[in-house]
């Protein structure tokens, strides 16, 4: 009978990085640990102002790598927080604001950079992205307020965060000549984020407009 804890034990220790045994082990490790949603989510915040320094300073590789990284805490925060019970709405409210700050610090380095080269089209590109960026969230907020779920939309956060951390990685170039990435990634967020956000008007019309058909029928 006490064989087979011991066997357990032994399979959470040993087993591979990525299996079932080994995710659980590491999953109650953070449970237990001090660690708090919070502490996730100012880190998030941390590795964003790293990435703005980083662009200021023209460090775009290491730039795209703190991004990543600052990105990659944000998506974690929430779902510890779910994991771990440690959430609080206060929490939630944190993690929804750092989000929001985070993307627009990162793009307003970005912008500083466009200006000093004299790139008014790619300046003027940057400020349409942190906008859109910024409306895609309202968009979701306020119809969760109205109780309507949106999240539609092609300009996901993680699809934004994808496109920018292509446009830092490969801002200087990175072995292509003078095919350099940061300009055309800055384009294509203000394309997509515009976009996104008539997609969750439309969205949320739509739901009401049908809501509203239903309540006449009753």
């Amino acid at each position: 009978m006490s064989e087979q804890p011991t066997r357990q034990r032994r399979e959470r220790a040993t087993g591979p990085i990525g299996s079932g045994a080994r995710r659980e082990m590491m999953r109650n490790a953070l449970i237990e640990s001090r660690l708090t949603p919070n502490a996730i989510s100012l880190t998030g915040l941390a590795g964003n102002v790293l990435a703005a320094v980083l662009v200021f300073e023209r460090y775009f590789f290491l730039a795209g790598i703190a991004f990543i990284a600052g990105s990659v805490m944000d998506t974690l925060d929430g779902r510890y927080s779910r994991m771990s019970g440690k959430g609080s709405p206060f929490g939630a409210f944190l993690d929804s604001t750092l989000d929001r700050m985070e993307e627009g610090i990162v793009l307003t380095a970005v912008g500083a950079y466009f200006a000093a080269r004299g790139n008014e089209t790619a300046v003027a590109a940057t400020v349409a992205a942190v906008l859109f960026s910024l409306m895609v969230s309202y968009t979701r907020a306020r119809a969760e307020a109205l109780g309507v779920e949106c999240k539609v939309g092609i300009a996901s956060r993680a699809i934004r965060v994808v496109i920018l951390s292509i446009g830092l990685l490969f801002a200087r170039g990175a072995g292509l000549g003078d095919f350099q990435l940061l300009a055309p990634s800055v384009y294509v967020l203000a394309v997509l984020t515009l976009i996104t956000t008539f997609q969750r008007i439309w969205h949320v019309r739509s739901v009401m407009l049908a809501e509203d058909a239903a309540a006449v029928a009753d």
